[in-house]
């Protein structure tokens, strides 16, 4: 997968995953203020959707290509396994950090296999898939920052999302903004009080 990978001064490792028509470019300032000494690995999607750069199909606007989002899933997490044997950083060490698109994908790891992000920052995210069993995901941070009047992404879908986490294990901290689904720094800085009392 198209990443950028620059190496930092602790342990950890910010997984950073764009929205649609985004790129590998795009959330690189969010690492600074979130955790200016972690490593990042910035990851663009292999999906195109009209030229725009996303992680996995969709049918139409907030209907997932449930298939492709497993195997796109599959794909992101056989990646990172191979990102941390090639630039020597420990696997239990990556946080993800997406929005929309990014933080959908970054659910479906949580969604489809235990323990394979040590926690999550999801923005703007929606319920990746309904009706399956999640893993044990026992003590793994959570936050979800969603907008009370997001149109993509309905308050609904976030307390669903919220819910099917905890009955994971998950931690889960939500955040509400009254922005619709833009990424605002007020949001951002509110997710890098809540990664600095997790790690």
């Amino acid at each position: 997968m198209k990443h950028i990978f620059k190496e930092g001064q602790n342990e950890k490792v910010l997984l950073l995953l764009h929205g649609t028509g985004g790129t590998e470019q795009d959330l690189l300032p969010l690492a600074g203020m979130i955790d200016p000494e972690a490593s990042v690995l910035s990851v663009r999607g292999n999906v195109s959707e009209n030229g725009m750069p996303r992680f996995f199909k969709r049918l139409r606007e907030g209907v997932f290509d449930e298939e492709d989002l497993v195997e796109r899933t599959k794909e992101l997490n056989e990646f990172l396994d191979e990102a941390a044997a090639h630039y020597g950083f420990r696997r239990d060490q990556i946080v993800a950090a997406g929005y929309s698109n990014g933080a959908n994908i970054a659910g479906s790891l949580l969604f489809h296999y235990e323990k394979s992000l040590l926690g999550a920052v999801l923005f703007h995210p929606m319920v990746p898939r309904r009706g399956i069993e999640l893993p044990d995901q026992t003590g793994i941070p959570v936050f979800i920052g969603a907008g009370e009047n997001d149109p993509i992404c309905p308050a609904s879908e976030t307390q669903d999302l919220k819910s099917l986490l905890q009955a994971s294990g998950a931690h889960v901290t939500d955040h509400w903004e009254r922005m619709g689904h833009q990424l605002t720094e007020q949001e951002v800085r509110a997710a890098a009080e809540w990664y600095a009392s997790q790690f």
